[in-house]
């Protein structure tokens, strides 16, 4: 893990200059980014974001690249109005942050989104993608929502426990090789623990050469060495959702 001082190590990495597709809406009590697909459709994905808030540009640009492939998207604030992280902020404040934005604590906010896109978008078949903090949460939903039909968990931390790997809903798990805040050998125990315990369809993947946000805060443009990782993750994610939505 990584230290004391900066307890995850998420630098913004390359920020997108990106204005997005769709539209903010107040969904109950928190507000989201929404992008429908041109077709109509009864698929949608909620998108969770990673600790720099629901509005990072990065995050709102594969909310509408999900839109673009025919999904309802949306990002919530699962913050709910608290300030995400600032990049310049103090990393040793981090743990105590932290400590307001739990990411097992979310059913509330999951909850009237999932009401908002039944009710209100006619989705029938929902998935869930989530990055960094985000991922952490679609885990815990995979293991409380059997409504869902897919999620996909990006870089998400990895809290070994007994009750981590009874899945409800067929997950994808992707990893960076050269990922500074989840060593390999928490991916491979995280495989070996599913493999005895799992009773639907998961898959752990790892991007050789890759660093943490490599699939949502760096830019393939200005990273070519890694653009066909980046390429084939989001590749990936999608191929994951298509086949259970």
């Amino acid at each position: 893990m990584a230290n004391e001082a900066r307890p995850c190590p998420c630098d913004i990495g390359d920020r997108f200059e990106y204005g997005g597709l769709g539209h903010e809406v107040q969904v109950e009590h928190i507000k989201a980014y929404v992008c429908k697909p041109s077709a109509s459709t009864e698929k949608a994905v909620i998108v969770i974001q990673d600790i720099f808030g629901w509005q990072l540009p990065n995050t709102r640009y594969m909310v509408d690249m999900l839109a673009a492939n025919g999904y309802i998207a949306i990002c919530p604030d699962f913050f709910v109005g608290k300030e995400p992280w600032n990049p310049s902020d103090d990393w040793s404040t981090f743990a105590e942050w932290l400590k307001t934005r739990d990411a097992r604590k979310i059913d509330k906010e999951a909850d009237v989104v999932l009401k908002y896109l039944k009710q209100q978008c006619s989705a029938k078949k929902i998935g869930v993608v989530g990055f960094c903090w985000g991922g952490i949460v679609v885990h815990h939903l995979m293991m409380k929502y059997p409504e869902l039909k897919a999620g996909v968990s990006v870089y998400g931390i990895i809290r070994d426990s007994d009750d981590r790997y009874n899945l409800l809903v067929p997950t994808f798990f992707i990893f960076g090789e050269k990922d500074d805040v989840i060593p390999l050998d928490q991916v491979t125990l995280l495989e070996q623990k599913l493999k005895q315990h799992c009773k639907v369809d998961y898959r752990v993947k790892i991007y050789p050469g890759q660093t943490h946000g490599f699939v949502h805060r760096k830019r393939e443009d200005m990273n070519p060495q890694d653009k066909p990782y980046i390429e084939e993750a989001r590749k990936d994610m999608l191929n994951w959702l298509n086949k259970y939505l």
